[in-house]
């Protein structure tokens, strides 16, 4: 009952801390003239989103922190909420670096791709051994869904581990195309985590999910088209990076592909398409990812992005049933 009321507790905070602090985020970051670079061959309807404030995945991602942390002094020594506070804030630093050189040059250029995926490599490879060094238990056995049988990967669990992160935190990246889109579905995956974490009775990282769950809610009153603000790569890679510690912390390892099912999809899209054109010459879709298809075939934007929603939720239940049989 306790444990219930505290995880009441921090998403009402952290939802009303967001609320509050985004209207003068909003003025400072245009006083900052940090506004969205629109891509030249993108959409001719999001032309109009140039210069809205962006890098707002700050504002969520520190109210959460700093919520669960002072209305939980005791979990400091805990290492499942350490390290998922060491992925969430990690990942989106690197957004944010992203982000920063994005909005100082006034182009799309930002951080090198190559020197990008060097950092998120760093992280999921040191979220790795921190996990071993600091978590007791911690192995490399995997559970299989429905059939309950365990698998000790061995040497190539680290391996999962790492496309987890690296995959996760650019497949929310590739999502954030469309107001509200990725803000919403990450707060219905990581409800999902929420129950994963209270069935393991780690309460405290069922609290924590919950808090940013609270944070995204707060969020999304700015975010929900019109959007008056963006979360940049800040927020989609650091929300990317909670969402793949919440499943290795919770030994949901294989259901993160189910949960994440339309981050997947998105980031499928994309890979097809390049294929497709580099190898035949043709695109497969009218524009990836494959949110902007739809947009594209006379969609408006709510349409895509509640029914994407909607995607979201089904995979959520989908995979939620699954972890429980």
């Amino acid at each position: 009952m306790i444990e219930f009321i505290k995880i009441v507790l921090n998403f009402i905070v952290a939802f009303i801390l967001v609320m509050v602090v985004m209207p003068k985020s909003i003025e400072y970051l245009k006083k900052l003239k940090f506004g969205q670079v629109e891509r030249e061959e993108g959409l001719q309807s999001h032309k109009s989103k140039g210069g809205t404030p962006t890098m707002g995945g700050a504002v969520f991602i520190i109210c959460a922190i700093v919520v669960f942390y002072v209305l939980n002094i005791s979990s400091f020594s805990n290492p499942y909420v350490n390290l998922l506070t060491f992925a969430f804030l990690g990942f989106g630093l690197v957004g944010f670096l992203d982000d920063y050189l994005i909005v100082v040059r006034k182009s799309n250029e930002g951080l090198k791709p190559l020197y990008k995926y060097a950092l998120q490599s760093v992280l999921a490879i040191a979220f790795y051994f921190l996990a071993v060094k600091f978590i007791p238990d911690f192995d490399t056995v995997i559970s299989i869904p429905l059939v309950h049988i365990n698998v000790n990967l061995g040497w190539f669990y680290p391996v999962l581990v790492y496309f987890m992160f690296t995959g996760g935190s650019n497949a929310v990246n590739l999502t954030d195309g469309l107001d509200g889109l990725a803000t919403g579905l990450s707060m219905i995956a990581t409800s999902v985590f929420v129950i994963f974490a209270i069935m393991h009775k780690n309460y405290e990282l069922a609290i924590y999910a919950m808090t940013i769950v609270g944070a995204l809610l707060g969020f999304m009153y700015y975010n929900y088209h019109p959007a008056r603000i963006f979360m940049g790569d800040t927020g989609s890679l650091g929300l990317g990076g909670a969402l793949a510690a919440l499943a290795v912390l919770t030994s949901q390892e294989l259901l993160f592909i189910i949960i994440g099912g339309v981050f997947i999809m998105e980031t499928l899209s994309v890979i097809i398409q390049v294929v497709s054109f580099k190898t035949r010459g043709k695109r497969v879709f009218k524009m990836a990812p494959i949110h902007h298809h739809f947009e594209m075939l006379g969609w408006s934007e709510q349409q895509v992005v509640i029914s994407f929603w909607f995607l979201g939720f089904i995979c959520g239940i989908i995979g939620l049933v699954m972890g429980v049989m």
